[in-house]
């Protein structure tokens, strides 16, 4: 298929192997990783923000400093602790004195102005400071005092959590687990991988000495060139009766989840795919796009029933199980 007037073969190209360049940027820093990789970039240039699953160690920190090195974008950080405070990511007022000795009130504005802001172990913060940060990610500001403050555009917040069943940690309710584009879990490396570690680096971190390969301006391209990859209308449908093969209402329905994935999940999976085809070269969404993407784009967005909890079923085997049917069905 030819591009469309809005997307030039030349724009194609340049953000397909602007991306390319991304990607391998950061597989130089984070080895035996390229899965995770690949589906991180997909969700930001998507413009979504991430969030991290896996046990301490396994480098989510390491992940999203190379992203800011790649990038070179201003990052911050944020330790979520049991007495994080919401003002401690939003910002709060101080009492400041100006060149004329007057007294004031002055917002000092939190961690989360930043473009690219990496929220450590979100699910050790209590539910209020979960709240405050996930309304400042839906709406992109922050108000306080009934002043609104804009954050920085494009935004994109990497939350990491350690597994529920650890110790000392609070849970995301599923509503704000929803405005997540997508979940990565990180897997423990291979043997091959953790032997290139070592070769690389046994003292430092070599996502500190990333040089930025891209630049917000040109990141921004990329976003908009993605926004015009082409879904034709059987893709759509596809995506939809994928969507309610997780409804156990529908027909054909899985009995395993007690609610199956929102709208909101629905145009996830289309704008990762969409991505999904431009890091494969290609200038409209297939099937496979599709496939590729389902598993990180509603694994957050779905409920088992009780029963399969106690039956030791978990979302990700029957999710996989929907997609393997819904693809030989297509």
């Amino acid at each position: 298929m030819k591009a469309s007037r809005e997307l030039t073969e030349s724009d194609f190209q340049d953000a397909h192997d602007d991306l390319r360049s991304l990607k391998q940027a950061l597989e130089s820093a984070i080895v035996g990783q390229e899965g995770l990789i690949d589906r991180l970039l997909i969700a930001f240039i998507s413009g979504g923000h991430v969030l991290l699953e896996g046990l301490p160690g396994l480098g989510k920190t390491h992940l999203a400093k190379a992203l800011a090195g790649a990038t070179g974008l201003k990052f911050s950080r944020v330790q979520c602790t049991p007495d994080l405070m919401p003002a401690d990511i939003t910002g709060s007022e101080i009492l400041i004195r100006d060149p004329q000795g007057e007294q004031r009130l002055d917002f000092q504005r939190g961690p989360i102005f930043a473009p690219l802001v990496l929220v450590d172990e979100v699910n050790r913060a209590t539910p209020k400071t979960q709240s405050a940060l996930l309304e400042a990610m839906q709406e992109h500001q922050v108000t306080h005092a009934g002043i609104t403050h804009p954050l920085p555009s494009p935004f994109w917040v990497m939350a990491t959590q350690n597994p529920i069943e650890i110790e000392g940690t609070y849970p995301l309710p599923e509503a704000q687990l929803d405005r997540f584009l997508v979940k990565l879990n990180v897997e423990f490396p291979s043997e091959a991988a953790l032997l290139s570690m070592l070769d690389i680096s046994l003292d430092d971190e070599p996502s500190e000495h990333l040089q930025p390969v891209l630049d917000l301006e040109r990141l921004v391209s990329i976003m908009a060139t993605g926004r015009e990859i082409v879904i034709a209308d059987r893709i759509k449908q596809a995506a939809v009766t994928l969507l309610l093969a997780t409804h156990p209402a529908t027909s054909g329905g899985t009995s395993h989840f007690r609610y199956g994935a929102s709208p909101r999940g629905l145009q996830a999976l289309l704008k990762t795919a969409r991505i999904h085809a431009l890091l494969q070269g290609r200038l409209q969404v297939d099937f496979d796009d599709l496939a590729r993407m389902a598993l990180p784009v509603l694994r957050h967005r779905v409920l088992l029933t009780i029963e399969s909890e106690l039956d030791g079923i978990n979302s990700d085997s029957i999710l996989r199980q929907i997609i393997q049917e819904w693809r030989s069905r297509i």
